[in-house]
């Protein structure tokens, strides 16, 4: 997998569960859903290359979403409660104000992997920078595959406690 494959699957993988939920606010049938999903999966990786890294990722996919659930709504047309394109613009500009307001949150993960002590910094760098599995990572630090899973569940629970906390001190949520 080229680099920019694997950064596009990591952004998409963050913004999915949003992705998900505008889609599922506008399209009410749930096989539908799972195919527009899949149409906007695929138009994020297509279109990959012209996304800016300058800017938030979420905002950026809800708007390939939105065109994705144009297409479907005009397939649609003649079911009489499909949403307009006005009801889906302002959905797609509410999830877009979430999504800001949810990657205010992201900030703070460098500050919080910064306060983990050496042992948590090293098997989060291994996981997520080094892209290696628990088994992996068990025989570089001489722990059992397990205990490499339960240390780094503890961690991310660690982190997350540490994003809501600071989230909660700055104003943001």
């Amino acid at each position: 997998m080229d680099e920019t494959t694997r950064q596009a699957t990591r952004h998409w993988t963050l913004a999915q569960p949003a992705v998900s939920a505008f889609i599922a606010s506008v399209v009410r049938d749930f096989r539908d859903r799972d195919d527009v999903l899949q149409d906007v999966a695929v138009a994020v990786i297509e279109s990959f290359d012209s996304y800016d890294a300058n800017s938030p990722f979420i905002p950026w996919a809800i708007g390939i979403a939105k065109r994705q659930v144009g297409l479907y709504l005009r397939r649609r047309g003649r079911d009489p409660l499909v949403f307009d394109d006005d009801a889906v613009a302002c959905l797609a500009v509410a999830f877009d104000e979430e999504a800001k307001a949810r990657s205010g949150a992201f900030d703070f993960l460098g500050d919080c992997v910064g306060l983990l002590d050496g042992r948590a910094k090293t098997l989060i760098e291994l996981r997520y920078r080094g892209d290696m599995k628990p088994a992996a990572i068990a025989s570089q630090t001489d722990m059992t595959p397990n205990s490499v899973a339960k240390a780094l569940q503890r961690i991310r629970d660690q982190l997350r406690e540490c994003i809501q906390r600071k989230s909660l001190e700055a104003g943001v949520q």
